[in-house]
């Protein structure tokens, strides 16, 4: 039984919000939020968000305790790109790419899971 909160269109790379991804995979739920909570990165605040929506769900949808959640899955795919343009010199232009991601955390119960 497992339950999934996901992040849309978040204003980060995917390749950024990868690195906090990388660090809460396959460890228990209070564990995981406690170990996002303290990184300086930005990327962290956002998955962060969407932990504790996924955990929330459990809660609240299958009566589910924290204590018997982990991080089964979590992963982030890259969004739509917003290309902007910048001005350069001699009348040239640079493009800017601002990148989006999809952050997707699913959790799982410790007795059905593993």
């Amino acid at each position: 039984m497992s339950i999934k909160a996901i992040g849309k269109y978040l204003p980060i790379s995917a390749r950024k919000g990868r690195q906090a991804v990388d660090i809460i995979r396959g460890k228990n739920a209070n564990e995981a939020l406690l170990a996002i909570k303290f990184l300086p990165n930005r990327s962290a605040k956002m998955v962060y968000n969407v932990l504790k929506s996924a955990i929330y769900n459990a809660q609240n949808n299958k009566d589910i305790k924290v204590e018997d959640l982990y991080v089964s899955e979590a992963f982030v795919n890259e969004g739509p790109t917003m290309k902007r343009f910048k001005p350069r010199a001699m009348g040239r232009a640079s493009r800017i790419r601002k990148r989006s991601s999809h952050v997707t955390i699913i959790v799982d119960n410790k007795g059905e899971g593993k």
